[in-house]
């Protein structure tokens, strides 16, 4: 039986709906109790909480960077002072790396392989992090931060494999599924500024805190390797799974994705040990620097900017104004309002793949820029000029900052692995999750460059 012919515009298709496959006899199972996107939803939440809870437990790594006391010295630290320089450059490097790695190894490496190491690495990095909160450390405290980068290194590459193996293997599935694995993620950074909150609110010991903060990383990701082995058990998992295997021709296209091509008759042909890198970046040029371009201007802002603009109400000294302002109306603002965004294409995809009005949109956040800028942030040294004088105005742009980057960067990102041919479609994910990684990495670097221009 044949599908239905799409009355939807070639641009606007909506993706969300179930590939067509074709097997004889063969039943299309439904997701009823939504198992499987439940499933994408957590491993996308352990995809980055790991990282997330690293990167909040500020205190903690004040606190055992100045000789495990909890009273800031007067001389300055540059381990301290320096510290989230340091992980940025830690972190960036390893994830090009794993994603280049990645990419050679979709077609000679199973992914399921890929995945479960990954994990596993991640919990064993995370197992020694949790067992030196309690060490002291104070007699070998350079010792300590060179171990901790190269922590943040490790964890950084293995959870680029695992996300980037993780995209692809759900380009598979519907695309709803995607949408759930990208939500998890962002639902990810809201639970660790929850959770941060949450800390400084108890202002609790700070090694107590530190502690709770790794054991949650490290019973998630036992959870994410528990429900990840379940996702093949699923009926509904196994019938997209092997009809993906099946798959007629390198050509077939999934539906909803206007690349041109028709299959070729005589069967499947053997995939290449390395996939084709030339087709894939000419298909998915367009999204790519779309998604590029997305975290490019959100990373500039946030944290860098979005976290140095202060209540202009400071002065009164209220708990809102001085302890609550920029954890409230920076990480968790940004974080939810961005989950929110990445929610909301679960309902609506507009525009298109190969919608004009995607790339125009993506551009028109550009002026997000100048609207942080010229908030309140301090310190000031050459622009002085403060025009959004009031506390809703960094409110407002830091919802609308998070909500654009949730929408825009989902709909690029999952729109990639679906116009290629399905045997392309893994390695397209790490492609796409390439222009991720690179656009975080250049915005991170333009954002110490934004911030001395200030």
């Amino acid at each position: 039986m044949q599908p239905a012919a799409s009355t939807f515009p070639p641009d606007d298709e909506p993706l969300l709906e179930e590939p067509s496959v074709t097997r004889p006899g063969g039943r299309k199972p439904g997701d009823h109790p939504n198992g499987v996107y439940v499933i994408f939803f957590l491993l996308g939440i352990g995809s980055l909480l790991p990282w997330n809870f690293f990167i909040t437990a500020k205190h903690y790594w004040a606190y055992k960077l100045q000789n495990c006391s909890e009273q800031a010295g007067q001389a300055p630290s540059d381990l301290r002072d320096y510290f989230e320089s340091y992980i940025s450059i830690a972190s960036t490097v390893p994830s090009v790396l794993c994603l280049v790695g990645n990419f050679l190894l979709v077609n000679r490496v199973p992914a399921s392989v890929r995945i479960l190491a990954s994990l596993f690495v991640m919990l064993s990095v995370f197992l020694v992090i949790t067992v030196l909160v309690k060490v002291d450390t104070s007699t070998w405290t350079p010792l300590f931060f060179g171990l901790t980068l190269v922590c943040v290194a490790v964890v950084s590459g293995a959870s680029t494999v695992f996300t980037s193996s993780i995209l692809g293997l759900s380009s598979c599935f519907p695309m709803r599924n995607s949408q759930a694995l990208i939500s998890g993620q962002a639902m990810g950074g809201t639970l660790s500024a929850i959770a941060s909150l949450v800390d400084l609110a108890a202002a609790a010991d700070v090694t107590d805190s530190a502690l709770a903060y790794f054991l949650t990383a490290d019973i998630f990701i036992v959870v994410c390797i528990m429900v990840y082995l379940l996702l093949p058990r699923l009926q509904y998992s196994r019938y997209y799974l092997r009809s993906h295997q099946e798959s007629p021709s390198p050509a077939t296209v999934l539906p909803g994705g206007p690349v041109g091509d028709e299959a070729e008759p005589g069967g499947t042909a053997p995939l290449p040990s390395i996939p084709p890198l030339r087709p894939i970046l000419r298909k998915t040029a367009t999204l790519g620097s779309c998604l590029f371009y997305v975290f490019f201007i959100s990373i500039i802002i946030f944290p860098s900017l979005s976290s140095n603009i202060e209540s202009v109400q400071k002065a009164s000294g209220s708990p809102w104004s001085t302890k609550y302002f920029v954890p409230l109306t920076s990480f968790l603002l940004y974080n939810f309002a961005d989950w929110c965004g990445r929610q909301i294409t679960a309902w609506i995809q507009a525009p298109g793949p190969n919608s004009k009005l995607l790339p125009a949109l993506v551009l028109l956040r550009t002026i997000f820029l100048p609207l942080f800028i010229l908030s309140n942030y301090q310190p000031r040294a050459r622009i002085r000029t403060v025009l959004f004088a009031r506390d809703a105005y960094p409110v407002a742009f830091t919802a609308l900052l998070g909500l654009s980057n949730g929408y825009l960067g989902t709909l690029a990102i999952v729109y990639g692995p679906k116009i290629v041919p399905k045997e392309l479609a893994e390695a397209a994910g790490v492609v796409m999750a390439l222009y991720l990684v690179l656009g975080l990495a250049l915005g991170s670097a333009c954002s110490a460059l934004v911030v001395h221009l200030i």
